[in-house]
């Protein structure tokens, strides 16, 4: 389990003509292990990075790391690979190997991409994010759309081939709708609520329990999503349908009781000191949840400072301890654990503790599964008793595709190979 043997394709292009070959894919990794967040994570586990050939790449470890392929391979901060002459630690030029090649990026207006004619596909069958990708279309156009209200005008008008996180009210509007069909993406993700654990108030986790005790998950879901067809109600931190599904801890979930949280916020030695949130009015069923949540919190008499800040506002902001003590944000349920975020010690929130550090570091050199779940309640356990995050619930994703648009598979991370426009 410390030896990972990588088996490269040969005849690869690069969307700037080379040929790739181990020496991209070595000098690839190792700019991984150095910028990126997810590889510098684990760059003190790597013995060395080796190829011996023209077609292997050879990963030697000081111990198991079972995370060690999904880290590779997950499309947030991806080991990419790029040509070895073309290896800045920031990027200027965009070239890799995939059925679409960056044509232009126009800031807040569009990232144009287009076929890529001397892509190398795979031999075997498409199957969903692997094997073979067919460029179909002559080129992608991506446009950021942050408003949610213009969002549903663009789809009820069929303005866009695929409109993605819609507000849950869309839904009715989309039905029968001729030239677009809406869709749920069922289990997607779930609200998250971060607290900060480096600097301020909540630092005390005795604070944190406090604020967790004073909140009703179940009216802050209903607030955003409406009806039960789009959220759950539901503590554990992957649904039952699962591997990593427990139990473990979860009778603290929902308990929004105001008078007890009042209590153990005064036995925390709470000050007053208004609580700071951050949400983003870019995603709604953000800010809705953060409006209910403020008014639980002011019932159990917490001052609250709520800041509704566009998106790309909120990720500055979170990375600075001394300007917030609470935001709001959502993710996917992702197959590996290890993988959210708050695994890291040093995403914002800063959660570190000898013993999350201890669970952590057995659930990623544990290669048994059913080991592996075990510690994971374990870890679930722990982040009910030490509060660095809130999970809301679980929520559904409401989409709309255009009837034209053939061969689409509706997914977390959309995807457009192996995708056409019928004419």
């Amino acid at each position: 389990g410390k030896t990972l043997t990588i088996p490269l394709r040969t005849g690869v292009k690069f969307h700037d003509g080379q040929t790739m070959s181990s020496a991209d894919v070595l000098a690839s990794l190792k700019r991984w292990l150095a910028v990126s967040v997810r590889g510098k994570g684990i760059a003190d586990e790597i013995v060395s990075v080796e190829a011996p050939d023209a077609r292997t790449i050879v990963i030697k470890l000081k111990n198991r790391l079972a995370t060690l392929p999904n880290l590779l391979a997950f499309s947030n901060s991806a080991a990419i690979v790029l040509p070895a002459n073309k290896q800045p630690a920031t990027l200027t030029e965009f070239v890799g190997t995939g059925p679409y090649q960056l044509q232009e990026r126009k800031p807040d207006q569009y990232v144009l991409l287009k076929r890529f004619a001397a892509y190398s596909a795979r031999s075997d069958a498409g199957n969903f994010y692997g094997g073979k990708r067919v460029a179909y279309l002559d080129e992608i156009r991506f446009v950021p759309v942050p408003n949610a209200n213009t969002r549903v005008e663009g789809a009820v008008a069929a303005q866009f081939d695929y409109v993605d996180s819609l507000p849950v009210e869309a839904w009715p509007r989309m039905q029968g709708n001729a030239k677009m069909q809406p869709f749920v993406l069922k289990g997607f993700g779930m609200p998250l609520m971060f607290f900060n654990t480096k600097e301020g108030s909540l630092t005390n986790v005795a604070m944190r329990r406090a604020v967790h005790m004073s909140l009703k998950p179940s009216d802050m879901l209903e607030a955003a999503f409406g009806s039960k067809d789009f959220y759950g109600v539901d503590g554990s931190l992957y649904p039952a349908q699962y591997t990593w599904h427990s139990k473990l801890g979860v009778e603290a979930y929902n308990q929004g009781n105001s008078a007890r949280a009042k209590e153990m916020a005064t036995a925390a030695g709470y000050d007053g000191k208004p609580i700071r949130i951050l949400a983003s009015g870019q995603y709604e069923f953000h800010l809705k949840m953060a409006q209910v949540a403020a008014e639980y919190m002011k019932a159990a008499g917490f001052k609250v400072d709520l800041q509704v800040v566009d998106w790309a506002t909120l990720t500055t902001r979170r990375t600075q301890s001394n300007a917030w003590e609470i935001y709001f944000t959502h993710s996917p349920f992702l197959p590996e654990p290890a993988l959210n975020s708050y695994f890291n010690n040093n995403a914002p929130g800063w959660w570190a503790t000898p013993g999350k550090d201890k669970l952590v570091d057995d659930f990623t050199r544990e290669v048994d599964v059913g080991k592996r779940q075990a510690i994971f309640a374990d870890i679930q356990k722990l982040v009910y008793n030490e509060v660095p995050i809130i999970k809301v619930g679980d929520f559904n994703v409401v989409s709309a595709r255009s009837k034209k648009l053939g061969g689409f598979q509706p997914a977390t991370w959309p995807f457009f190979w192996n995708t056409w426009i019928d004419k």
